[in-house]
């Protein structure tokens, strides 16, 4: 079972101030290509893993923005640390 849940929302700033959608569309894209479990939300999007393996993947998104032309960002992170065990099912099942 995962240790941790990690909501992050990523904010490129690009030099001309152009639309940063396909740059959120291309850290989601990170996320999804590491396998851990995640749901995007309108302000951010929620992985659920371990908690190093999370961390890294925040890492490599931040890599790719710069890798895509932004100058610099913002990366806003919120952490569930619990090490015997968190799901996103365990905090929402009553709600769905």
């Amino acid at each position: 079972m995962a240790n941790s849940l990690i909501s992050v929302q990523i904010i490129p700033k690009t030099e001309k101030y152009e639309d940063v959608i396909p740059y959120v569309d291309a850290a989601i894209a990170v996320i999804g290509a590491s396998g851990v479990k995640y749901e995007v939300h309108p302000l951010e999007t929620t992985m659920e893993g371990e908690l190093t393996t999370l961390l890294q993947i925040i890492g490599k998104m931040n890599d790719k923005m710069i890798e895509l032309g932004a100058i610099n960002v913002i990366t806003q992170v919120k952490i569930l640390y619990q090490p015997s065990g968190i799901t996103m099912d365990t905090l929402t099942e009553k709600y769905q």
